[in-house]
């Protein structure tokens, strides 16, 4: 579904990427791990095409997108969720979804797919008139990952989707990723905690200085200590 080959970006004079190829196939949960800095996001980044200065081949689906605007990827079907969320201050747990249908086909859907969310997380339907940002931070996470989905994406970026947020929601998060496997939807997770992504993932990349230096299924991954220790400690 998603091939990466020979990527490289640039932040200014800084070589961030260099030369990172990668693959993921219909219906896998792949991750990429590495140490802060590694490059996982600016991966990421780079395949929504919100880096300025890119090079190489992102190919999604049989097209090349490298010159293609981020709306145009997502209206191919990529949807990414950032680290930092996005939520829009002064909306609700309701109007931030409808943002997620915006650029979408699936906008005459509108109050269907919203209550298609809703059954999928009933902590966000039970705060759909609440402004959003007065949430928990986990509730927030869960509304920005909701809010790539509604749009129905054939493959799912998911940056950090635990940090900072407290174990009960990791668990009930981490359920609703395997569950969206088993429902069709292609998922690249970047994730710190590497067990906890290990153990739901079929293959991972490991990053390193802004390149790939491993890859291997995540149970070999799992079972190696000595390339967690020495590529994936903070």
């Amino acid at each position: 579904m998603l091939q990466i080959s020979k990527l490289n970006a640039w932040y200014g004079a800084s070589h961030a990427l260099q030369d990172i190829s990668l693959e993921v196939s219909k219906g896998e949960i792949v991750c990429l791990i590495g140490r802060n800095g590694a490059g996982k996001t600016t991966t990421l980044k780079s395949i929504m095409g919100l880096m300025g200065r890119a090079r190489g081949s992102v190919t999604f689906k049989g097209e090349e997108l490298l010159r293609q605007p981020a709306h145009v990827r997502f209206a191919l079907g990529l949807a990414y969720v950032p680290e930092e969320r996005r939520i829009v201050q002064g909306l609700t747990v309701r109007e931030n979804l409808r943002l997620g249908l915006v650029a979408s086909k699936q906008k005459k859907r509108e109050a269907e797919l919203i209550d298609e969310i809703a059954a999928i997380f009933p902590r966000l339907a039970e705060r759909m008139d609440q402004e959003a940002v007065t949430m928990s931070g986990g509730e927030q996470q869960m509304l920005a990952i909701a809010r790539a989905m509604i749009a129905k994406p054939d493959l799912i970026m998911l940056d950090e989707p635990s940090e900072g947020i407290m174990p009960v929601l990791v668990d009930e998060m981490f359920e609703l990723f395997s569950s969206m496997k088993a429902q069709g939807t292609t998922v690249l997770l970047v994730e710190q905690n590497v067990e906890l992504a290990l153990g739901i993932a079929d293959r991972a990349y490991v990053l390193d200085q802004g390149a790939v230096v491993h890859q291997a299924s995540a149970q070999a991954l799992l079972a190696d200590d000595e390339i967690k220790e020495r590529y994936c400690s903070v």
